[in-house]
């Protein structure tokens, strides 16, 4: 490892371990490839993480939340990003315009989302308006006033982009799909909500899970770029006092642990639409993020379908000319997790896209991949990991990531030495488990389900 020093995992995953009664502050690593990687944590359980990295003169901020669509009950469905929206629209000190003129006024870009399981709100500024960044973004995520008057003005904003999407089969299909795999478990849910959940929800109800949900344990904030990590600090703690996030000193949650295993399904779910072009997804239940074969995962999901070279794009696309678009993918929870191939293609040929594509998952799942195949997985995985930490936010994410969802902080090489020590024996043996599992199936176009009932 070339790094200059390493501490062990987060003292937050420590049994019984007692609230720091002054912040901590702790080097994590120094990556040869990156910066120096520092983490403090406020008396309040609050974690902050920096990345310095000299050489840039930008930085990305970001507060993340332990909080997502799956923490929500039918009734809220859809409540964490009603929240996302509204806390944008002005707090005790800002207007919903100068929460964004401020940061635009400085050439910066301020944005956030929602998942299922956290959700962000973050700022990219130049260096010498980071201040700004921290107080804007803290002041909106700790000190929202959520008018009624805002509420019901981002209702219609909300129930427009829930209109928008279901105009979008290529994206609705991949929601349809969660809901075949997961049914009505919380992450078988719409992130948005659905327009009935979303029409019904009352300023309370929001106001009631935002005081409850975004509590300082539950949050992380990470910061990469030209910074200093104890001014970093100091930002965040005076744009944070006289807030509800200034509290009494507590222990920061744990990285959401694995609950007992999801129940997962195995239906057909057909949308008829009369579209151009069907859409398809096909797939089964995967892995948890935690699962130590996801890097063997990351492997075979290259080999089946990540790329121009992969087996399912050479033999549909580039052989057959049968779609346009086709690509397998994987999604890990704290829990569970899917692992699917989408394609788009022409409704006449879905049967046909449908069979290639089981046929290509049955050949791994029997024979294994080749030495070929594996050294071109893992190199587009390395790639991949490497080229997607070039800019600053990309940097901030990982830290965040790491800290809230694994509980530790994986560096470059690290991550790098994980992707070259997967051999084919593990990949062909996950392959062998994973593919072989009963398939869920999404179906988006001039199509009825009794179409797919064999």
């Amino acid at each position: 490892m070339n790094r200059a020093s390493r501490t062990t995992r987060s003292t937050s995953s420590r049994a019984g371990a007692q609230a720091p009664a002054r912040a901590v502050t702790r080097t994590v690593s120094a990556d040869p490839l990156g910066g120096t990687v520092r983490r403090t944590v406020l008396p309040s359980g609050l974690r902050i993480l920096t990345e310095a990295i000299p050489t840039t003169r930008s930085v990305s901020f970001g507060v993340w939340v332990a909080v997502g669509s799956r923490d929500e009950t039918p009734a809220q469905s859809g409540v964490s990003h009603f929240l996302e929206h509204l806390l944008f629209k002005g707090t005790r000190k800002r207007s919903a315009l100068q929460i964004s003129s401020e940061i635009e006024a400085v050439g910066g870009e301020t944005n956030a989302f929602t998942t299922k399981e956290y959700t962000c709100y973050y700022a990219r500024v130049l260096d010498e308006d980071l201040p700004l960044a921290v107080d804007v973004v803290c002041d909106l995520v700790a000190d929202s006033v959520l008018a009624a008057a805002d509420v019901e003005t981002e209702r219609a904003v909300i129930l427009e982009e829930i209109a928008m999407h279901d105009d979008e089969p290529g994206d609705e299909v991949h929601d349809l799909f969660t809901e075949a795999i997961y049914g009505t478990h919380p992450l078988g849910r719409l992130i948005s909500g659905t327009e009935q959940t979303v029409s019904a929800m009352t300023r309370r109800q929001i106001q009631g899970f935002y005081r409850r949900r975004y509590a300082a344990p539950a949050i992380v904030i990470a910061a990469a770029g030209n910074l200093d990590h104890a001014e970093v600090v100091r930002q965040v703690r005076q744009a944070l006092r006289g807030t509800p996030l200034e509290v009494a000193p507590a222990e920061p949650a744990g990285h959401r642990p694995a609950a007992p295993a999801v129940r997962t399904g195995t239906r057909t779910v057909v949308r008829a639409k009369e579209t151009e072009q069907a859409h398809v997804v096909l797939g089964c239940e995967g892995i948890g993020r935690l699962d130590e074969r996801r890097f063997a995962l990351g492997v075979l999901n290259n080999v089946l379908g990540g790329g121009m070279s992969s087996r399912l794009f050479q033999e549909i696309r580039e052989r057959r000319g049968l779609a346009y678009s086709v690509y397998s993918y994987s999604s890990q929870y704290a829990d569970s997790g899917v692992f699917a191939v989408y394609a788009g293609c022409a409704p006449g040929k879905v049967d046909e896209v449908l069979e290639l594509t089981r046929t290509e998952l049955a050949k791994v799942a029997a024979d294994g991949i080749t030495d070929a195949e594996l050294a071109r997985g893992k190199g587009m995985a390395k790639g991949s990991y490497v080229l997607g930490l070039e800019d600053t936010g990309s940097r901030m994410s990982r830290l965040a990531k790491g800290e809230l969802l694994f509980g530790d902080l994986l560096s470059v090489d690290e991550l790098l030495a994980r992707v070259d020590a997967v051999t084919a024996d593990e990949v062909n043996r996950l392959a062998a488990e994973l593919l072989s599992r009963p398939m869920a199936l999404a179906v988006v176009g001039p199509f009825d389900e009794g179409d797919f009932a064999r």
